[in-house]
Parts: C-alpha cells; sequence; structure tokens
C-alpha cells in the first residue's frame, strides 16, 4: 500500500523534505489551508463562482507568491526568493488537486511577470517585485477577441505622447485575460502607429485600476476571471514600456514557454484527487451482488488509469531538470516543454475518462471532487496553445531528435535551491531546428529486459526508418492532418525516453514500468493505425504502419499485482468534510 500511495501526492501524509526549510513550509502551509476549508467549502465556492479574494489574502499573508515568484535578481537579497522550476511545479500540483480555479489565479500572474522578468527596464521590475510582496496578482495582456493569440494582428495602438517624451497613449482592447478585474500590473502587447513592421511592437505595463483602463466583463462562468478590458487613450509613460521592437516578440513567446510548463503538473493534481475518489467509490460500489472492481474491465480501466498517471509524473519531473539546467548551449527544454503541455494533459483527459467510464453516475453528483474534475481537465490541453499548435512545434524537432544525436552532459535531477535565471534571458524566440539532442536510445537500453519496453523499442525503431525511408514528402507535409498524426508516434517516443529516464533517477521498480509501457504500445499501435487511414498516406506510408503495429506482451501475474497496488488507493485519501 505505501508504494502504490507514495507515487501519489495525498495530503494526509505529504512532507516535501526535498527542498529547503522555508519551501517546505509555505507548501504545506498550502496544503493545510485548504484542507481546513475543506471539502464542502471548495466545491461550494467552486459552484458559486465567487471571486478568490480569501485565498488571496491567504496567499498575501503568507507571501507565497512574492516568494516563489520573485527572481533573485529582484529580491533584494533575500535568500528565500528565486524562482525556482521544481517548487512551482509542486506548488501547481498542490492547486491542481484542490481546484483549478485556485491555480488559474496564480498561473496568469506567472505570465503577467514574464514579460517584466525579462526587461531591462528597473523602474518596472521594481513596482513588480512591490506589488508581489503587497500580496497583488497579474495579467497578461496579449490575446484579443479578433485575432486571438495572432500577435501578428495586434489591435492594441500605442500613439506617441506628444506631452511626454519616449510616452504614448494606448487605446484598444485585449480578450481571455485572467485576472483582468483585479491585477497591480497587466503587462499588454501592442504595436506603435507611427512605426511599421516588427520594429513597431512594444510590451507595457498597465494598472487595472487606472480610470482609462475600462473592464467588460468575464467572460466564462467561473470563478476564473478571464476578462475582456479596454484602453482608451491610456497613458504609458517611458517607466512603463518593457520591451519593443522584435525583443516584444520574443518576450511574448517567452513567456508562453515559462508558463505552459505548468500545464502538466495541474492536471497530475487534478487526476490525483479524482483518483483517490474514483478507487474509492468503485471499491465499495456493489453491482450484481459483486463489488464493482471484481470486473475484469473495471481492473484493466483503473489499472491504465493509474499507470498512465504515473507516467504523467515521472515525464514532468524530468522535464524540470532540462528547464532548470537550460542555457544557450542546451536549449531541449524546447521540445521537452511543448510536450509537457500537450502530451501530459492529453493523458490527464484519458485518465479522467477512463476513470470516468468506472463510477458512471457517480461523476455527475454535486458532492464530489471528480464532477469538477471532469470538466476542468478538458481547459488544460487548449490553454497556451492548442494541442495541434504543440504539436506542430513538436515536430520542428522530429529529425534532429530520432536521427542525429551528439554528446551532452548528463542533466541531474535538479530539486537544489537554484534561481532558474535563464528563463527570462531566453533569447531570440528562433533556431529551434538547431536545437540538438542527447542519445534518445540510451534510456531504452537500460531497461531492455523489460519486455514491453523492449516491445515498445520496436515500435521507435520502426518510427526512424518511417522517417528516413517514408516521410511525408513536399505536398504532404502541407496536409496537417497526416503531419499530426506522425506527431503523436513521435511524442510517445519523447514521452517513453524521459520516463525511463526519470525511473532510472527515482529506482521505480521494473513491474510498474512494464504495465505502464504496455499502454505506451497500445497508443503507439492505435496512431500507427490512424496514420494508415489518412487521406493522403502513401501505399509505402500506410504498409509501414500496420507493420508497426504491436501487442503488449501480457503477464497476467505482473497485471494482477499492479492492480492490488491500485486497489489499495481506496481510502488512503478523503478531503475533511
Amino acid at each position: 500500500m505505501a508504494e502504490s500511495t507514495s507515487l501519489l501526492f495525498n495530503p494526509r501524509t505529504y512532507d516535501p523534505v526535498h527542498f529547503d526549510p522555508e519551501t517546505r513550509r509555505l507548501l504545506r502551509a498550502t496544503v493545510d489551508w485548504f484542507e481546513a476549508r475543506g471539502k464542502r467549502r471548495l466545491i461550494q465556492d467552486y459552484r458559486s463562482r465567487v471571486w478568490l479574494a480569501d485565498f488571496l489574502e491567504f496567499a498575501a499573508k503568507e507571501e507565497l507568491f512574492a516568494t516563489f515568484l520573485t527572481p533573485a535578481s529582484a529580491a533584494a537579497g533575500d535568500g528565500d526568493r528565486r524562482w525556482d522550476t521544481a517548487r512551482i511545479a509542486a506548488l501547481n500540483e498542490i492547486f491542481g488537486f484542490y481546484g483549478l480555479d485556485y491555480w488559474y489565479a496564480w498561473q496568469v500572474t506567472v505570465l503577467g511577470l514574464g514579460p517584466v522578468w525579462q526587461s531591462d527596464n528597473a523602474d518596472a521590475r521594481e513596482r513588480a517585485a512591490g506589488l508581489l510582496a503587497q500580496g497583488e496578482v497579474f495579467a497578461f495582456g496579449l490575446s484579443e477577441r479578433t485575432h486571438g493569440a495572432d500577435i501578428y494582428s495586434t489591435d492594441m495602438l500605442l500613439e506617441p505622447d506628444a506631452d511626454v517624451p519616449g510616452g504614448f497613449r494606448a487605446t484598444g482592447s485585449k480578450y481571455y485575460i485572467g485576472n483582468g478585474n483585479a491585477a497591480g500590473l497587466v503587462s499588454v502587447f501592442g504595436r506603435r502607429t507611427d512605426v511599421e513592421g516588427p520594429d513597431g511592437y512594444v510590451f507595457f505595463a498597465a494598472d487595472s485600476r487606472h480610470p482609462a483602463y475600462h473592464l467588460r466583463k468575464n467572460v466564462v462562468d467561473s470563478s476564473k476571471f478571464v476578462s475582456e478590458f479596454h484602453l482608451e487613450d491610456y497613458p504609458v509613460a517611458p517607466a512603463d514600456v518593457l520591451h519593443t521592437g522584435r525583443a516584444a516578440f520574443d518576450a511574448a513567446l517567452n513567456t508562453v514557454n515559462v508558463g505552459k510548463f505548468n500545464l502538466c503538473t495541474a492536471s497530475i493534481g487534478i487526476c490525483e484527487h479524482a483518483m483517490y475518489e474514483a478507487v474509492t467509490h468503485a471499491t465499495n460500489r456493489i453491482l450484481y451482488g459483486r463489488p464493482v472492481t471484481a470486473f475484469p474491465h473495471v481492473r484493466r480501466e483503473l489499472t491504465d488509469a493509474y499507470v498512465r498517471l504515473v507516467g504523467m509524473k515521472l515525464f514532468s519531473d524530468r522535464a524540470v531538470d532540462y528547464f532548470r539546467s537550460a542555457g544557450p548551449d542546451d536549449r531541449r527544454y524546447l521540445l521537452f516543454n511543448p510536450m509537457t503541455k500537450m502530451k501530459v494533459t492529453t493523458e490527464g483527459e484519458k485518465v479522467i475518462d477512463l476513470m470516468w467510464d468506472v463510477i458512471a453516475a457517480k461523476g455527475f453528483e454535486k458532492d464530489t471532487y471528480f464532477a469538477q474534475a471532469a470538466v476542468e481537465i478538458r481547459g488544460l490541453p487548449k490553454l497556451e496553445g492548442t494541442v495541434h499548435v504543440n504539436l506542430a512545434l513538436i515536430l520542428k524537432f522530429l529529425r534532429n531528435h530520432l536521427l542525429d544525436p551528439v554528446d551532452h552532459p548528463s542533466v541531474p535531477t535538479r530539486l537544489d535551491a537554484a534561481d532558474d535565471a535563464f528563463l527570462f534571458r531566453q533569447g531570440p524566440a528562433r533556431g529551434l531546428g538547431s536545437v540538438r539532442f542527447h542519445d534518445w536510445r540510451t534510456a531504452f537500453d537500460a531497461y531492455a529486459e523489460v519486455p514491453n519496453v523492449a516491445r515498445f523499442r520496436e515500435q521507435a525503431d520502426a518510427l526512424c526508418a518511417f522517417v528516413e525511408t517514408s516521410a511525408p514528402d513536399e505536398e504532404q507535409s502541407r496536409d496537417l492532418d497526416l503531419l499530426l498524426a506522425v506527431g503523436q508516434l513521435f511524442a510517445l517516443v519523447v514521452h517513453g525516453q524521459l520516463i525511463l529516464e526519470q525511473a532510472r533517477l527515482t529506482g521505480l521498480d521494473e513491474e510498474l514500468l512494464d504495465e505502464l509501457f504496455a499502454v505506451l504500445v497500445r497508443d503507439f499501435s492505435a496512431h500507427a493505425v490512424d496514420l494508415h487511414g489518412k487521406d493522403s498516406a502513401t501505399e509505402a506510408q500506410q504498409e509501414w504502419a500496420l507493420g508497426a503495429v504491436r501487442r503488449p506482451v501480457v503477464d497476467t501475474a505482473r497485471s494482477t499485482r499492479i492492480w492490488e497496488r491500485v486497489e489499495a488507493l481506496a481510502g488512503a485519501y478523503e478531503m475533511a468534510p
């Protein structure tokens, strides 16, 4: 029982001893605040869509956001304040576990801070650090109603202000802007009317309390305040300008690079809480005189959900290490980051769906966390770029990753109390085709004796042969539908690679790994069949696709032992009433 529950976050036993004392205190204090609040109040607030004022009051009192989101360069010597992706990931998981509304207020604060911490504007950086210390939240004013996140077409216009040298008057609207109702600082993207092309871009800091800032509405029916706001002749002083020209464009994309990583661990938290509820309910439910969990298909679905969730955690934990170890000469995080956003969050949807098929009508009941989890899990694959956008991004790395590895120093586990300064000096948001990777086969070689890892390795090697001999030609490369099917196959190889690396670092037992890779073998086969059916697939590609289908290595005794770990989750955690 201890092993199965220790892989999942459990508030009853949570003690993050691997972090420094202040991080450990704040994470535990956050858990205790939610537990003291209780499940009934948590669900009531979610359903009544109240603004999160009391939560933000708690966060301000504990200086939670200030401690976790102030980089060392702006911390005025406070050694506890730093931008530390490992502990940020841990807090994401906790927020997801208790409710995505709480995570969202934090997430858009992360995004709003991105352009500020990348800026050389000392006044703006000092102002942001002061606002964080006061407990304020932030917002990221990028999207627009007409153009979405198409920043090339922004209609937020900045007219030079004749009365203020270097200043502007901004007019325009933004849409889908979280925290737009309360942000002490909104990082707003726009363009100058007097400069054509990329040189005219501007990122500037606005205040939601300014009289020229007009809050229109919350565009969603939720506690999340996803605002539409309008600036009318808003004064932008030189001290408000964060970036100009191409640097403003890069700041937008690099901010999303930092922010999108948070989606994976939020998804993990949602799935963990839902899993405790689902397994507990299924174990106690009697149907036709037998426990629901006595049925083979139920055991299979819950076991698949469990091992997928373990895979999500392993991949995300390992991706943290690459994020924290990144630098100008090691940008592998640019592949692993959209993977966390795209692959881990869609795995989260599968985990919830598998459990929902088991608990059925129970998943709709108003006194369950599961009911909101089933809704909220859908949002994460759709934020910070759709699944399709991130799959297309992942494809840019396919050939270099699969076929052309280089030597890279081994990246260690990164739980040290260090400031991840590189994230705010990533540089120009281009050159993805030049990013190089270590040999993915090394992770697989270490587990060559595990039957389903070996079976999946056959499929990964087959994908390499596909890229070399049957890759989409120039005409097919314009068929995004076909390319995305290839992207799903590639994503599985990357997913498996980091899972194996983390398994080696943490000593994960091989039986659990074998059961997890049985699922990945089935997934690869399903995506291969999907590629086979694409309209533009050639005969050679169709033949390859069917040839890549594999059956997992079945071991009934192994599956039974993994099921016993899942069954042990019943009653392991129930949120206080």
